[in-house]
């Protein structure tokens, strides 16, 4: 009985030590984390506790004492300072300055058919230029040490270096012809007799020279005279015949390519005549005798044919009105001796291309007509920044479209073009048209 009643309370300490074990470990891992979870999901009990302080310090603020010491040492001024009448007057202006300048800057109203243009221009364009009325600040000089180069003293003009204008334009030589038309039998007839002072082209300090004759537009009738040997002075004495109607001889030119005959290789330009007016140059009823200055040239200048449009522009709408009306002698781009001619205008700012519009097409002509008018929405403050670029095409259907000439209109361009525009600005409402060479691009 004893050992029973001793087994007995073992058991009963060991089940009491167990019990203290599990209630220790159900106390630290369950209830200590829900007691910190609880207290973060209720801020509002350390907040109210905050809010209690603060109600604490604005009732001591209340107290009179505390209140009149606020009041000692924050002191609100209600006067304005003693500024003197020239200080007072002198940022008045400076005030009435920066709002002139202010309001300078807005931009009028503009319609809606004007944005899309204002959209593709360089961004520097949109800010109009504004004018405060001061001097530029003063850049001070910096000290050069002796001995010092100043590149801007020595920009000369170099003699070597001139202009390429007036080296295309240098002669070379002369050549003396003459021009006769027969009224009964439409046929033009061009006398070569000499050349004079030609430029030497071989080691040995003379020329093999020949003359090529065209009547233009017409490059597949062509003559050329005999080569004559080692000379700078030749003398042709030919005659060539032109069968040509007596109403195309205005449209008609002359053009007359000096050569340097060369066995072995390929034959030296001299240079080249091209007389437009047949009518001004001489009395076709007579044979007429004729010195022109040999033009100096590397290459033969190619006839690629005349554009005619109309230029108007209305500054109220600011709108700008090109019309096509006709093309003549274009260059012949297909095998068939035609081309598929349309014409495309290019708007550009800038050297940027903003707009572009195209015609018809005309199939196998060199002369086409097509009287299509094509608009663009310009702002009058704009013009002096745009030019039009005019390009004849041919089509292809199968390969790239290929560019007859061109030509180009705006204040920037240089002869005809230029001329046209300002016409056009300085006739306002009304269409001005004329023709303009192609050019290659």
């Amino acid at each position: 009985e004893l050992s029973v009643s001793l087994l007995a309370v073992i058991v009963i300490v060991c089940g009491l030590a167990l019990v203290a074990v599990f209630l220790f470990l159900f106390w630290k891992l369950c209830w200590v984390p829900r007691r910190h979870k609880v207290i973060s999901s209720h801020p509002g009990t350390v907040q109210s506790e905050a809010g209690r302080n603060k109600e604490n310090m604005a009732d001591k603020l209340k107290d009179t004492g505390a209140l009149s010491f606020l009041e000692a040492a924050v002191k609100i001024s209600h006067t304005s300072p003693d500024i003197p009448a020239e200080v007072q007057m002198s940022m008045k202006d400076h005030i009435m300055r920066r709002t002139r300048i202010q309001r300078q800057t807005t931009e009028p109203a503009s319609s809606t058919r004007h944005i899309s243009f204002k959209r593709h221009l360089p961004r520097q364009m949109h800010v109009s230029s504004m004018d405060y009325g001061m001097d530029p600040p003063a850049v001070a000089e910096q000290p050069t040490s002796i001995g010092r180069i100043k590149p801007e003293l020595y920009k000369q003009k170099s003699v070597d270096t001139e202009d390429p204008k007036k080296e295309a334009a240098k002669t070379c030589g002369k050549i003396n012809f003459t021009l006769k038309y027969d009224y009964e039998n439409e046929t033009l007839t061009v006398r070569i007799l000499r050349a004079f002072d030609l430029p030497a082209k071989d080691f040995c300090g003379s020329s093999d020279p020949y003359v090529k004759i065209y009547l233009l537009p017409d490059r597949k009738r062509k003559f050329q005279t005999r080569v004559h040997r080692k000379t700078l002075n030749p003398t042709f004495d030919e005659s060539f015949h032109f069968p040509v109607p007596h109403e195309e001889l205005a449209s008609r030119k002359l053009h007359l390519s000096v050569f340097d005959f060369d066995r072995f290789s390929r034959h030296d330009m001299i240079g080249e005549v091209i007389l437009e007016n047949l009518f001004e140059a001489s009395d076709l009823s007579r044979e007429t005798s004729i010195w022109k200055d040999i033009q100096y040239a590397t290459t033969e200048s190619v006839d690629l044919g005349e554009i005619m449009f109309s230029l108007c522009y209305l500054p109220t709408a600011g709108r700008l009105t090109l019309t096509v009306i006709k093309c003549r002698n274009l260059k012949a781009m297909d095998i068939t001796g035609y081309s598929d001619p349309y014409v495309k205008v290019s708007l550009l700012c800038d050297g940027r291309r903003l707009k572009k519009k195209k015609t018809t097409i005309k199939k196998n002509t060199l002369n086409p007509t097509y009287n299509e008018a094509i608009i663009f929405d310009i702002p009058p403050e704009n013009m002096d920044q745009v030019s039009l670029l005019i390009s004849v095409m041919d089509y292809d259907r199968v390969g790239h479209n290929e560019i007859i000439g061109v030509c180009r209109v705006g204040v920037n361009a240089e002869g005809l073009g230029r001329d046209h525009w300002n016409e056009m600005l300085a006739y306002p409402r009304k269409p001005i048209a004329h023709w303009h060479p192609l050019v290659e691009v």
